[in-house]
């Protein structure tokens, strides 16, 4: 049991890995402006609900075999970013992009691309 909560951790790593440096990338090199924009409006609630969802599977595990460690604490952190990114963050992103209110978009998504090198960074140290 303790093993499939580092196969699932490992496997939030990859998604969000292959999300950042893949996905996002060539998404914005492939298609035009407004495809791109429609494509990543989309793709990020999945994004983020599926990494949600597998972190609150990874708590579960945990706290069926009653395991309060460290990593316990760096999932629930990181399940608790999924959230607020998905339900708080992106909704404003997406309100000041609409609006064109360049200035909060752009401190809002840089807040958005923090969190999700942070997320990273619990990621590998729970692997670690």
């Amino acid at each position: 049991m303790q093993q499939i909560s580092i196969y699932l951790t490992s496997i939030i790593l990859g998604i969000m890995l292959f999300f950042s440096f893949v996905v996002a990338p060539v998404t914005f090199t492939a298609l035009n402006e407004e495809n791109a924009r429609k494509f990543i409006r989309k793709i990020f609630p999945y994004y983020y609900t599926v990494n949600l969802a597998i972190s609150v599977l990874v708590l579960i595990l945990f706290i069926f075999l009653k395991i309060f460690s460290l990593d316990f604490y760096l999932i629930l952190s990181v399940a608790v970013l999924f959230a607020a990114s998905n339900f708080l963050l992106m909704p404003l992103i997406n309100k000041y992009r609409d609006e064109n209110q360049d200035k909060m978009f752009k401190k809002l998504h840089f807040i958005s691309v923090v969190i999700n090198f942070v997320q990273m960074i619990l990621l590998v140290i729970i692997l670690i």
